[in-house]
């Protein structure tokens, strides 16, 4: 299960940096890369990243635990 929390990490950290990327200059990097944000193959990296999220959400637990020590 290691791989799977890196990858969905790094996955994570790169939706949130496009996010980034579209609050301050109005720039889609997925959309540009994949041919605009309507095209199936940037809804399945939306989605992707967006499952990513929900998984990420048992890290929580994790980092309560490590303030209480």
């Amino acid at each position: 299960m290691k791989t799977l929390d890196v990858v969905a990490l790094v996955l994570l950290i790169v939706g949130g940096l496009n996010w980034l990327l579209v609050g301050l200059f109005k720039y889609d990097l997925v959309a540009a890369i994949f041919g605009g944000a309507d095209s199936g193959i940037s809804r399945l990296v939306y989605v992707i990243v967006g499952l990513c999220a929900l998984y990420c959400i048992k890290f929580i637990a994790g980092v309560s635990d490590r303030e209480r020590a």
